[in-house]
């Protein structure tokens, strides 16, 4: 890696971030304003203002017919985009440095994880980052207390039952359960 290549880029090529980056101040300068950010989210009396701020934070304005419920968690804000119709229920948490992708019409349960980021398994490098993107699809339901590991796709009306680990992509039109989700049965 070289270190006079862009952070972002290397942020979106997926290669590792290190902390002795030349960029990495200001990387950490938009995760501090997106955590500032942050309280102002969950200290809003409406959904409205969630949904105000959660656009200021992700740069792009949410859909009206979109609700987020406080408390509601991002850490980088930058790299999520979310779609029309999108309801995300209490007490979410996305770890989005890697990219979150939203399309319309999904349901996010309650207490959620949605985490783009991991570390290398070396010792010696494990504080840098390793990102990946989660992409969930079209009228997708992810069920309460699941969590989507890096790098997985949610095809088009799956459903995650509540509580699973998702660590491979689940096909379009089917349900997947457990730690690890495993494939339950397909949607007719």
């Amino acid at each position: 890696m070289s270190t006079h290549k862009d952070i972002f880029q290397i942020i979106k090529d997926r290669e590792e971030v290190h902390q002795d980056h030349p960029q990495y101040g200001e990387f950490m300068q938009i995760v501090a304003n997106t955590l500032r950010l942050n309280v102002d989210l969950n200290n809003a009396k409406e959904t409205a203002q969630v949904r105000e701020i959660l656009s200021e934070i992700i740069g792009s304005k949410i859909d009206e017919s979109t609700a987020i419920f406080a408390p509601f968690h991002i850490n980088f804000g930058k790299h999520t985009t979310i779609g029309k119709n999108v309801f995300i229920n209490h007490a979410c948490s996305f770890l989005d440095i890697g990219g979150i992708t939203i399309e319309d019409d999904v349901l996010i349960g309650p207490k959620v994880n949605l985490i783009t980021e991991g570390h290398p398994l070396d010792p010696n490098n494990r504080k840098s980052l390793l990102c990946q993107p989660i992409h969930i699809k079209r009228n997708a339901w992810i069920g309460a207390a699941s969590t989507i590991l890096p790098g997985i796709t949610i095809g088009e009306n799956a459903v995650v039952a509540a509580g699973s680990v998702v660590t491979r992509d689940v096909p379009s039109n089917t349900i997947v359960a457990g730690v690890p989700a495993k494939f339950v049965k397909e949607i007719e």
